[in-house]
């Protein structure tokens, strides 16, 4: 019985310990659920603490790449506005090049035709001959060198009414000039007529130069290789050369030959002087291929323009007379102004040269160089 009472008080003890250490823990549980709750909003609010400033850092860098976008935006329009000024400039620059460039082409074309010479020359026969010395230095030459001289007149085209006086002094000319119109006394009646000076045309000067070999002979319609049935060009080339070595045919000993098989013409050179020549007066020349030929034959030659000069000025022993009045017979009106200009009371003087063109004719009036100059 004691021992059972005894051992209800141990349980009791031990029961009651276990109570205050159960409440303790209890109390302990409930620090810690609240430290773990304090801890737990510590963290909510640093985390949201870190996410602003996160945002912050994010805010300020978009701010700054803006920034800075911004800054390239307009760099780059700046530089656009630039490119676009230098564009614009370039473009009226090339403008204005092509305008001077169609101008400069615009006088090139006028001058071209101020000094363009489109002239009919007639055939003449010409006759060349040379000193026996010079004859002995160019015995062993190749080639007869000519030299050609072409001088283009000026010329002016009078037209109904007007007439062209030359004096043989020039202070005449001079004199005249300076009158606003002469009175010309023509039988019944006076005519005024008005003095001016002209201007004559550009004309020019230049040499033509001229080597023809006296060793080649060109020629030309000859058949081409494929008309001629199997004759290769090869062949070809030896039986021209064999037609063109023939003596009995005005031929000689043959250097070379060129032959185009597509033209059918080519060039011989021989090797000896004159055989060229010879043939080359002809025109023609027959050669033997499948058939009889007759080819055309023709020198060889080069030339060479030099000493080209141009001329533009006023004569000064001519004037025009201008405004004639049509009485009737040419002749006598020419007559008239003639024996007017003659005289000196008339501040005239000695008459070279006159021409009158009546009303609805022209004249084409040519000028020569001036002799007593070209001596002095």
């Amino acid at each position: 019985m004691l021992n059972r009472t005894m051992d209800n008080g141990i349980e009791e003890d031990e029961l009651a310990k276990a109570k205050k250490e159960l409440e303790s823990w209890k109390v302990k549980v409930e620090k810690a659920e609240d430290t773990k709750g304090k801890l737990i909003l510590e963290k909510l609010e640093t985390d949201d603490t870190k996410s602003e400033a996160k945002k912050e850092i994010i805010l300020e860098k978009l701010k700054k790449s803006e920034t800075q976008f911004t800054e390239s935006m307009d760099g780059l329009k700046d530089e656009i506005l630039k490119l676009e000024r230098g564009n614009q400039n370039l473009i009226y620059k090339l403008k204005k090049c092509h305008a001077e460039l169609e101008s400069k082409r615009a006088e090139a074309i006028k001058l071209q035709q101020r000094f363009k010479i489109c002239a009919q020359i007639p055939k003449t026969k010409v006759k060349f001959v040379r000193k026996m010395e010079a004859e002995e230095q160019e015995e062993g030459a190749d080639q007869i060198n000519g030299v050609f001289t072409i001088t283009q007149r000026p010329t002016v085209v009078l037209v109904g009414g007007q007439a062209l006086i030359t004096f043989e002094e020039e202070k005449v000319t001079s004199q005249i000039l300076k009158m606003a119109k002469c009175s010309v006394s023509c039988e019944k009646t006076k005519l005024d007529v008005k003095p001016k000076s002209l201007t004559l045309e550009p004309s020019v000067k230049f040499e033509v130069h001229i080597d023809i070999s006296k060793k080649q002979l060109k020629f030309s319609n000859a058949p081409p290789s494929w008309c001629v049935g199997e004759l290769l060009e090869e062949r070809m080339k030896d039986r021209l050369e064999m037609s063109f070595s023939r003596p009995s045919r005005g031929g000689g000993e043959v250097e070379r030959v060129d032959y185009d098989k597509h033209s059918g013409s080519g060039q011989v050179t021989f090797l000896q002087s004159g055989v060229a020549e010879n043939l080359a007066l002809r025109g023609k020349y027959c050669v033997n291929l499948d058939s009889e030929v007759n080819v055309k034959v023709g020198p060889v030659y080069s030339y060479q323009l030099r000493r080209f000069q141009t001329f533009c000025g006023i004569p000064k022993r001519t004037i025009l007379l201008d405004d004639i009045q049509d009485l009737g017979d040419d002749e006598d009106l020419q007559d008239h102004l003639e024996i007017h200009f003659q005289k000196p009371s008339n501040d005239g003087g000695e008459v070279e040269c006159i021409k009158y063109v009546s009303a609805g004719k022209t004249l084409h009036a040519f000028f020569t160089e001036d002799k007593t100059e070209m001596e002095a």
